[in-house]
Protein backbone atom coordinates (compact mmCIF):
# COMPACT_ATOMS: atom_id res chain seq x y z
CA UNK A 1 0.00 0.00 0.00
CA UNK A 2 1.48 3.60 -1.01
CA UNK A 3 2.09 6.19 2.03
CA UNK A 4 0.25 9.58 1.27
CA UNK A 5 1.42 11.39 3.84
CA UNK A 6 0.04 14.84 3.55
CA UNK A 7 2.75 17.52 3.80
CA UNK A 8 2.13 21.46 3.72
CA UNK A 9 4.42 21.25 0.51
CA UNK A 10 3.14 18.44 -1.39
CA UNK A 11 -0.76 16.80 -0.63
CA UNK A 12 -2.03 14.11 -2.41
CA UNK A 13 -4.94 16.22 -3.89
CA UNK A 14 -5.76 19.82 -3.28
CA UNK A 15 -9.40 20.43 -4.50
CA UNK A 16 -10.26 23.65 -6.49
CA UNK A 17 -12.25 25.60 -3.52
CA UNK A 18 -13.49 28.73 -5.97
CA UNK A 19 -12.42 29.91 -9.20
CA UNK A 20 -8.21 29.40 -9.10
CA UNK A 21 -8.61 28.84 -5.72
CA UNK A 22 -7.15 25.71 -4.22
CA UNK A 23 -7.49 23.92 -0.49
CA UNK A 24 -4.81 25.31 2.25
CA UNK A 25 -3.11 27.18 -0.62
CA UNK A 26 -3.17 31.29 0.36
CA UNK A 27 -3.39 34.10 -1.74
CA UNK A 28 0.07 36.12 -1.46
CA UNK A 29 1.02 39.39 -2.51
CA UNK A 30 2.98 38.63 -6.12
CA UNK A 31 6.08 40.75 -4.64
CA UNK A 32 6.63 43.01 -1.94
CA UNK A 33 4.97 46.80 -3.02
CA UNK A 34 7.59 48.76 -4.05
CA UNK A 35 10.16 46.32 -5.04
CA UNK A 36 9.27 46.17 -8.91
CA UNK A 37 6.27 47.67 -10.92
CA UNK A 38 3.41 45.65 -10.98
CA UNK A 39 -0.34 46.05 -11.46
CA UNK A 40 -3.12 43.88 -9.21
CA UNK A 41 -1.63 40.89 -9.90
CA UNK A 42 -2.12 37.86 -7.04
CA UNK A 43 0.54 34.36 -6.22
CA UNK A 44 0.08 30.95 -4.99
CA UNK A 45 2.14 28.09 -4.89
CA UNK A 46 0.39 25.30 -5.71
CA UNK A 47 3.29 22.58 -5.20
CA UNK A 48 6.59 22.70 -4.28
CA UNK A 49 8.66 19.78 -3.26
CA UNK A 50 12.29 19.59 -2.80
CA UNK A 51 12.60 15.55 -4.17
CA UNK A 52 11.15 17.13 -7.61
CA UNK A 53 13.38 20.20 -7.02
CA UNK A 54 10.14 22.12 -8.61
CA UNK A 55 7.63 25.02 -8.00
CA UNK A 56 4.58 25.58 -9.67
CA UNK A 57 2.92 28.79 -9.12
CA UNK A 58 -0.52 30.22 -9.90
CA UNK A 59 -0.63 33.87 -10.45
CA UNK A 60 -3.62 36.13 -11.50
CA UNK A 61 -4.30 39.72 -12.35
CA UNK A 62 -7.29 41.26 -12.52
CA UNK A 63 -7.94 42.95 -16.10
CA UNK A 64 -5.78 45.67 -16.72
CA UNK A 65 -3.07 43.98 -14.71
CA UNK A 66 0.52 43.41 -15.42
CA UNK A 67 3.37 41.04 -14.12
CA UNK A 68 7.25 42.86 -13.58
CA UNK A 69 9.24 43.74 -16.37
CA UNK A 70 12.64 41.11 -15.35
CA UNK A 71 14.52 38.67 -16.80
CA UNK A 72 15.43 35.40 -14.63
CA UNK A 73 18.85 33.21 -15.45
CA UNK A 74 16.42 30.34 -15.59
CA UNK A 75 13.71 28.99 -17.75
CA UNK A 76 10.20 28.45 -16.88
CA UNK A 77 7.08 27.27 -17.90
CA UNK A 78 3.79 29.17 -18.25
CA UNK A 79 0.50 27.72 -18.87
CA UNK A 80 -2.74 30.30 -19.15
CA UNK A 81 -5.30 28.81 -17.55
CA UNK A 82 -7.92 31.56 -17.56
CA UNK A 83 -8.53 34.75 -19.72
CA UNK A 84 -6.68 36.19 -22.02
CA UNK A 85 -3.72 38.99 -22.65
CA UNK A 86 -0.48 39.09 -23.66
CA UNK A 87 3.27 38.16 -23.08
CA UNK A 88 6.37 39.84 -23.87
CA UNK A 89 8.94 37.42 -24.63
CA UNK A 90 12.56 38.90 -25.80
CA UNK A 91 11.25 41.59 -28.43
CA UNK A 92 8.01 39.66 -29.63
CA UNK A 93 4.61 40.00 -27.92
CA UNK A 94 2.48 37.25 -28.30
CA UNK A 95 -1.42 37.34 -27.67
CA UNK A 96 -2.24 33.96 -25.24
CA UNK A 97 -5.31 32.87 -24.46
CA UNK A 98 -6.35 29.76 -22.22
CA UNK A 99 -4.78 26.83 -22.67
CA UNK A 100 -1.99 28.54 -24.17
CA UNK A 101 2.00 27.56 -23.19
CA UNK A 102 4.82 29.92 -23.18
CA UNK A 103 8.16 29.60 -22.91
CA UNK A 104 10.65 31.95 -21.48
CA UNK A 105 13.96 31.06 -22.16
CA UNK A 106 17.16 32.04 -19.44
CA UNK A 107 18.11 36.10 -19.46
CA UNK A 108 14.62 36.79 -21.46
CA UNK A 109 12.98 40.00 -20.62
CA UNK A 110 9.29 39.11 -20.07
CA UNK A 111 6.25 40.46 -18.81
CA UNK A 112 2.73 39.42 -18.83
CA UNK A 113 -0.44 41.66 -19.18
CA UNK A 114 -4.21 40.92 -18.68
CA UNK A 115 -6.25 42.09 -21.22
CA UNK A 116 -10.00 42.66 -21.81
CA UNK A 117 -13.15 42.65 -18.91
CA UNK A 118 -11.91 39.33 -16.92
CA UNK A 119 -8.77 37.94 -14.63
CA UNK A 120 -5.85 36.30 -16.78
CA UNK A 121 -4.37 33.74 -14.68
CA UNK A 122 -1.35 31.56 -15.82
CA UNK A 123 1.08 28.41 -13.70
CA UNK A 124 4.29 28.55 -14.13
CA UNK A 125 6.76 26.16 -13.08
CA UNK A 126 9.94 26.78 -12.17
CA UNK A 127 13.24 25.04 -10.40
CA UNK A 128 12.13 25.56 -6.59
CA UNK A 129 16.42 27.11 -5.93
CA UNK A 130 16.64 29.97 -8.63
CA UNK A 131 17.98 33.17 -8.94
CA UNK A 132 16.18 36.27 -7.97
CA UNK A 133 14.62 38.56 -10.62
CA UNK A 134 16.65 41.13 -12.65
CA UNK A 135 14.97 44.53 -13.41
CA UNK A 136 15.83 46.16 -16.45
CA UNK A 137 18.52 49.19 -16.36
CA UNK A 138 18.07 52.63 -17.83
CA UNK A 139 20.27 51.54 -20.64
CA UNK A 140 18.32 48.11 -21.03
CA UNK A 141 15.08 50.32 -21.14
CA UNK A 142 16.31 52.60 -24.08
CA UNK A 143 17.48 49.04 -25.68
CA UNK A 144 14.39 48.09 -25.25
CA UNK A 145 12.13 51.15 -26.22
CA UNK A 146 13.92 51.44 -29.41
CA UNK A 147 11.97 49.19 -30.65
CA UNK A 148 8.01 50.56 -31.33
CA UNK A 149 6.09 48.00 -30.64
CA UNK A 150 7.97 46.83 -27.62
CA UNK A 151 7.90 50.34 -26.11
CA UNK A 152 4.27 50.84 -26.75
CA UNK A 153 3.88 47.13 -24.31
CA UNK A 154 6.40 47.81 -21.75
CA UNK A 155 5.22 48.85 -18.00
CA UNK A 156 7.33 49.61 -15.47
Amino acid sequence: MTDFTETPAVAPLRAETDTCRWQSVGVMAYKEEGSAPFKDITRQTLFDDPDLKCQVRYFEMAAGGHSTLERHEHMHAVMILRGEGHALVGTRIFAVKERDLVNIPGMTWHQFRATGDAPMGFLCVVNQERDKPQLPTEEDLRGMRSDAEVAAFIRC
